[in-house]
């Protein structure tokens, strides 16, 4: 029998929910993260989140926390949309989709995650955080900021590193997709007529999923951050100009900071989303 789909709407909602608490749970790993692949002087995850916590107080670790939510829900509502349609159209006569099929069909899914939702959000994101280490920050929140924003660099200022993002988002979705759709399956094939999965066995395999996406894209995260910084345009002419500075002033190894902070985002962020977007969609009943 050919595996159920899930209607576009549900897709949209359920995503949706499951990128909004995601992103609400694990926004100070994505804040140290941000703050770690800066340039100058490298701090430490622990150094960063005593500096935040001494002299921000808590709320610091959340600054830019309401540009993620709002571009995460809307980023996850279009990825699981776009995969689903993406995952039907490169599906064979049974409807079943195979692992370099589901690659591409996550490929497309962050190609187009990127464009409509990612890179607006995560610039928007990175700047304030970016602002907020500052002794005086200039942005006194989302809608300030990005007015502001707009106001000195125009539209390009809040889609500043897009090429880096759309590798990024493309790779994360094609091995994250990959990685769980791979594993679920088995796991269902290990249980008696495919049986639905136990939530803690979903929450482990988009844990896993979110793992093997950490090292395989980390580069790609470090360039993107960098590009959207506030001393972007006068440091680095474009994304390849970023890379190759990083690479031979700072090292290969720098590719990789902000990875502790990362992983730990992203193994919660994949079994929370995968979660939490499985018992949606049971809920409001989106298979056909």
């Amino acid at each position: 029998m050919a595996p159920k789909n899930e209607k576009p709407l549900h897709s949209l909602i359920a995503g949706a929910t499951a990128g909004g608490i995601e992103a609400f749970v694990t926004y100070p790993t994505e804040y140290v993260k941000t703050r770690s692949q800066f340039g100058g002087k490298r701090e430490s995850p622990i150094s960063i989140l005593r500096t935040t916590l001494k002299t921000k107080g808590i709320t610091g670790l959340y600054s830019g926390c309401t540009a993620l939510i709002v571009g995460n829900s809307v980023k996850a509502g279009v990825r699981f949309v776009s995969y689903d349609k993406f995952k039907g159209i490169l599906a064979d006569s049974e409807g079943k989709v195979s692992a370099p099929r589901s690659l591409v069909a996550g490929l497309g899914a962050g190609m187009t995650e990127a464009i409509f939702a990612v890179t607006p959000s995560e610039t928007i994101k990175t700047k304030l955080i970016d602002d907020a280490k500052r002794p005086i920050p200039q942005y006194r929140g989302l809608i300030h900021g990005t007015t502001q924003i707009v106001k000195a660099e125009g539209l390009r200022g809040i889609y500043r590193g897009l090429f880096p993002v759309m590798m990024r988002q493309g790779a994360n979705s094609a091995v994250r997709f990959t990685t769980y759709s791979t594993l679920k399956q088995f796991c269902q094939g290990a249980t008696r007529g495919g049986q639905e999965l136990p939530t803690v066995v979903t929450f482990g395999i988009g844990g896993i999923a979110g793992l093997v996406t950490v090292y395989t894209t980390m580069p790609l995260d470090v360039i993107k951050t960098r590009m959207q910084s506030l001393e972007a345009r006068s440091q680095y002419r474009n994304s390849f100009h970023c890379a190759y500075r990083i690479f031979t002033e700072e090292g290969v190894l720098r590719f990789w900071t902000g990875t502790t902070p990362r992983l730990v985002r992203l193994v919660l962020s994949g079994g929370i989303v995968f979660t939490v977007y499985e018992k949606v969609v049971a809920v409001i009943g989106g298979r056909s």
